[in-house]
């Protein structure tokens, strides 16, 4: 399965950054002092529990919301002083699909087209391009009350695109949508980034989802950030981590046992625990201790936390189930 790639961001300008940010809604605070630099051409992922913060971290951003201090930059312009410039470059796509039953996709895409002051022509020009894009030009005029989650959520996107974002803002974008579904949305947001070099923030309760798009990864929790970087980094901080060493005969299992003090040998199974981080100079010195000794292992797995064990550890919470799409969720997620 396909991973996020690792870019390098010492040479990107910063395409949202935020120092301070902090929102309160009577005494609950909901925000409390957030700072962010995301690269040009990068996707970030906010993870974090219901009420944690993250929607409103959003909201604010995308300048529908006012913070109570902190400033924030988008694309160079600052989001409270400057915030029509911020919206001509950004796109956001809610939690749930922003579509008209009523209407068709191609009659979505053209409504989105004149929003935006294209002109006819430039607006069909667009909706065909986009539809084409994203596999909708056989539904394009049918209309969306008949199209699956699926649909509905491509064409929630395709409408975000119609005027050319550099910024897109994705609130949960793939909550109620089955596996495949999801995936394909995954699909579409990489070449967001890879083809057009598009910036994507990303909020979202699926683990799985940020460990596969995302460059870099924060944690919000309780209106602060409690951990970023990239997702091995991330899982690196978890304790748990550890080399798996597998024997075809007692004799070696227990001459590596001794040898390798913290390890915990499984007789039952001929296996060998070892503590460790999974990196590679941890590996090559299991590796040569090994050789040097002339122990002989029939194989070596290697066994590091996964994003579920980063919530986990950092938020004292489980992950939770993603919201049903026509759930209510909380005003301050």
């Amino acid at each position: 399965m396909p991973t996020a790639p690792q870019m390098s961001t010492t040479t990107r300008a910063d395409a949202i950054s935020a120092t301070g940010l902090r929102k309160s809604y009577g005494d609950k605070m909901v925000l409390d002092g957030i700072d962010l630099r995301i690269p040009e051409g990068t996707i970030f992922a906010l993870l974090g529990p219901n009420g944690a913060g993250k929607t409103t971290t959003v909201e604010i951003l995308s300048t529908l919301i006012s913070a109570d201090a902190g400033r924030a930059r988008i694309a160079g312009h600052d989001v409270a002083s400057d915030a029509d410039s911020v919206r001509r470059r950004i796109g956001v796509t809610g939690q749930f699909a922003a579509v008209d039953g009523l209407l068709t996709a191609e009659e979505n895409l053209l409504l989105m087209a004149d929003l935006h002051h294209l002109s006819r022509r430039e607006g069909r020009r667009r909706a065909a391009e986009l539809l084409a894009r994203f596999e909708l030009t056989e539904a394009a005029r049918k209309n969306v009350a008949t199209f699956s989650g699926g649909m509905r959520r491509k064409l929630d996107l395709a409408m975000t695109l119609v005027g050319r974002p550099r910024i897109i803002f994705l609130d949960e974008p793939t909550t109620g949508l089955d596996p495949r579904s999801r995936r394909v949305m995954w699909g579409l947001i990489r070449d967001l980034v890879t083809d057009q070099g598009v910036t994507i923030f990303l909020t979202t309760q699926y683990l799985e989802e940020a460990d596969q798009l995302a460059d870099r990864i924060a944690v919000l929790d309780h209106g602060k950030l409690v951990a970023e970087g990239t997702a091995d980094e991330l899982k690196r901080r978890i304790p748990g981590g550890h080399v798996r060493l597998q024997f075809t005969d007692e004799t070696h299992l227990t001459a590596a046992a001794d040898l390798f003090g913290t390890a915990t040998p499984d007789d039952e199974s001929l296996t060998l625990r070892i503590p460790g981080d999974g990196t590679l100079p941890h590996l090559r010195a299991v590796l040569d201790a090994l050789d040097t000794t002339g122990i002989r292992a029939e194989s070596l797995t290697v066994h590091t936390p996964d994003l579920d064990d980063v919530f986990l550890t950092l938020t004292g919470r489980q992950p939770a189930a993603p919201a049903h799409p026509n759930s209510q969720k909380d005003a301050t997620r």
